[in-house]
C-alpha cells in the first residue's frame, strides 16, 4: 500500500506549510466545514429549546438531567457497530442517512411541540436523535480527512474546532431568541430539521475519495479492533486519556448557574456572558492557531496546555470578581482548544484510512462520557462539599493527571512536529 505521504500527491491545489485557509482550500472540505456548522448551530438551537420546552411543561430538573442521558446511551452502546460500519461501508451514505434522521427527528420535536405531546415521546426522538450521532460521529470523522491531504490535518483540526465553537456561540443565542420572537420552541425545531437538510445537500455535493475498506467478516475481533489500535498506540492512548480526565475533572461549565447567583452574585444576563465565554476563549485560540506555523513541540504544548487549564479552572473557584471569572472560563476555553487541535491531529495522523472509523468511534464516545460523567462528577462533589471544593478540586486533579500521563507514557513529552508522525497505510 502507498503511504500517507504519496496519497496526499493525488490531492491539488498544492497546500501552504503556513497557509492559515489550506484545508479550506479544498472544495469538498469547505462543503463538509459548512455543512456541519450548519448542523452544529441547529443542534446547539434545538438543545435550547428541548430544555426550555421541557422544563416548561414538568418543572422538574431531573427531566432535564436525563435529556443529555437519553442522547448519550445510545451513542456508547453503538460505538462498536457504527465505528465498524464506519470503516465498512460507504461513509458518506452513512453520514446522509445519520443527518436525514436527525431532520426527522427535529420535524418530530415540532409536531410534539405544536400539539403539546407527552414528554415520553419526546424522550423517544432524544433517543434516536442519539442513535443518529452514533452512527454520525465516526462516519463524518472518518470522511473528513479523505477530502484533504495529510499536510492540512493540522489545520483542518484547527477549522474544525473553530466551526464548532462558532455554533456554541451563535447557536444557542438564536434558540432563545426563536423562543422569544415565536412564542414557542415549535420554530426552532423546525429551522434545525431546514439546518440538517441544508447540511444533506451539502454532503450530497462531496465527491467521495475511494480508501481502503474493511474486507474481513464481521466479528468481535473486527469491531474491536479500533479499541485495539489506541490501546497498542501509546501516544494516542495519552492524548485521548489526558482529554478524557482533563474534561472529567476540571469542568466547572455544569456548575456556572451557582457561582453566577450565590458565589458571584450576577443575573441572567451575566450567567449568558459566562456560559458564552468558554466557547469565545476557544474559537479564538482555534483561528489563531490557523495562522501560526505548525507546532514544534506538540507533546509540550499538549501538556502544558492541560496544566493551565487545571490553573486557571482553580482560579475561577476560588474567584469572587465576575470579571475574573470570566477572564478565567475564556483562557480555559482557548488552551482547551489547544490541546483539542493536536489530540485530533495526532490521531488521524496515526490511525490508516482502514480504521478511522473504529478509532473516531472509540473517540468520540470517551468525549460523550467525559462530557455528561464530567457534569455528574461536578454536581455530585458539589452537593457533597460546595461547588468552590468541588472546582478547584477538579483543577487540581487534572494537574495531577497531566504528571501522571506524563510519567505513564514519556513518549508524549518527546512528541515534537506532528508531521512527522505520519503513518504507513
Amino acid at each position: 500500500m502507498s503511504s500517507s505521504k504519496q496519497k496526499s500527491n493525488r490531492h491539488s491545489p498544492v497546500v501552504a506549510q503556513h497557509d492559515p485557509f489550506a484545508a479550506l482550500r479544498f472544495r469538498d472540505y469547505r462543503l463538509f466545514t459548512i455543512g456541519r456548522l450548519l448542523l452544529f448551530v441547529g443542534s446547539q438551537m434545538q438543545t435550547v429549546a428541548i430544555g426550555w420546552e421541557l422544563y416548561e411543561l414538568t418543572g422538574s430538573a431531573l427531566v432535564l438531567g436525563g435529556v443529555g442521558l437519553a442522547q448519550v446511551l445510545p451513542m456508547i452502546a453503538l460505538t462498536l457497530i457504527a465505528g465498524d460500519i464506519a470503516d465498512r461501508r460507504e461513509r458518506k451514505l452513512t453520514m446522509l442517512l445519520s443527518v436525514m434522521l436527525l431532520a426527522l427527528c427535529s420535524l418530530g420535536l415540532a409536531v410534539l411541540s405544536y400539539t403539546q405531546g407527552v414528554v415520553f415521546l419526546i424522550y423517544a426522538c432524544l433517543v434516536l436523535t442519539g442513535v443518529a450521532k452514533a452512527f454520525l460521529k465516526p462516519a463524518s470523522d472518518a470522511l473528513m480527512w479523505q477530502l484533504i491531504p495529510v499536510s492540512a490535518f493540522t489545520n483542518a483540526a484547527t477549522w474544525n474546532s473553530s466551526s464548532f465553537q462558532l455554533a456554541s456561540v451563535i447557536g444557542p443565542a438564536l434558540g432563545g431568541f426563536g423562543i422569544a420572537l415565536l412564542g414557542s420552541a415549535t420554530g426552532v425545531y423546525v429551522a434545525a430539521a431546514i439546518a440538517a437538510l441544508l447540511c444533506f445537500i451539502l454532503t450530497l455535493a462531496i465527491t467521495e475519495k475511494k480508501g481502503v475498506r474493511v474486507t474481513e467478516p464481521i466479528s468481535i475481533k473486527a469491531l474491536a479492533a479500533g479499541a485495539k489500535f489506541v490501546w497498542e498506540n501509546q501516544l494516542i492512548l495519552a492524548a485521548i486519556t489526558l482529554d478524557m480526565f482533563a474534561v472529567l475533572l476540571g469542568g466547572a461549565i455544569a456548575l456556572l448557574p451557582i457561582f453566577a447567583k450565590d458565589i458571584l452574585h450576577v443575573g441572567p444576563v451575566e450567567l449568558g456572558y459566562l456560559q458564552a465565554a468558554n466557547s469565545i476563549g476557544a474559537l479564538t485560540m482555534a483561528i489563531t492557531l490557523a495562522y501560526l506555523p505548525p507546532l514544534r513541540k506538540a507533546g509540550p504544548a499538549l501538556l502544558w496546555s492541560v496544566v493551565g487549564f487545571g490553573i486557571v479552572t482553580i482560579i475561577f473557584g476560588l474567584s469572587r470578581s465576575f470579571w475574573l471569572s470570566m477572564l478565567m472560563l475564556i483562557l480555559a476555553g482557548a488552551l482547551d482548544s489547544i490541546s483539542v487541535v493536536i489530540r485530533h491531529t495526532l490521531v488521524q495522523i496515526r490511525t490508516p484510512d482502514y480504521l478511522r472509523g473504529r478509532v473516531a468511534a472509540i473517540n468520540s464516545v470517551f468525549i460523550s462520557a467525559s462530557n455528561e460523567l464530567g457534569g455528574f462528577e461536578s454536581g455530585l462533589t458539589a452537593a457533597l462539599f460546595g461547588p468552590v471544593v468541588s472546582v478547584v478540586g477538579g483543577g487540581i486533579g487534572t494537574i495531577l493527571v497531566v504528571i501522571a500521563t506524563a510519567m505513564l507514557w514519556p513518549g508524549i513529552r518527546k512528541l515534537g512536529a506532528l508531521q512527522e508522525y505520519k503513518v504507513s497505510e
